[in-house]
């Protein structure tokens, strides 16, 4: 199967956490990869409606958001660094408090402990494919 695209995007998502907490986690982690991976890669473009009204900032490609839990998220980051492909994740130490707080309670929880709300992942796109496969869309 060929793509018109080289990078694929993909999020996984605790199915566990409810709703409005899980939105809010892939809303902060999407801000911060977006802004490290940038427009180019990313295939930003500018929507233009039929009363030239410009919606902009809006990838080209598709953004698939997929579901497992805390564990498998952990594995699927793992994976990820072992293969090179570009990621961000958000965990349950990042909630409550102050950033400094989040921050201070990050560094000292160790990573076995950490629940893993969420992971998005940037890059080949067999390699994206491969690793998202097993994982079931987010309905």
């Amino acid at each position: 199967m060929t793509t018109p695209f080289s990078n694929k995007l993909v999020a996984v998502m605790n199915e566990k956490i409810e709703p409005g907490i899980i939105m809010n986690a892939l809303a902060h982690m999407c801000i911060g990869f977006g802004s490290e991976v940038g427009k180019e890669p990313l295939r930003l473009s500018n929507y233009i409606d039929a009363d030239e009204g410009s919606h902009p900032h809006i990838s080209e490609m598709p953004f698939m958001i997929l579901k497992a839990n805390s564990n498998k998220i952990r594995g699927l980051r793992l994976a990820a660094q072992e293969r090179g492909i570009r990621f961000v994740n958000f965990t349950n130490t990042m909630t409550i408090g102050t950033y400094v707080e989040q921050l201070e309670r990050m560094k000292q929880t160790k990573e076995a402990d950490l629940i893993y709300y969420g992971i998005v992942l940037f890059g080949d796109w067999e390699i994206v494919s491969e690793l998202t496969r097993k994982f079931s869309l987010w309905k």
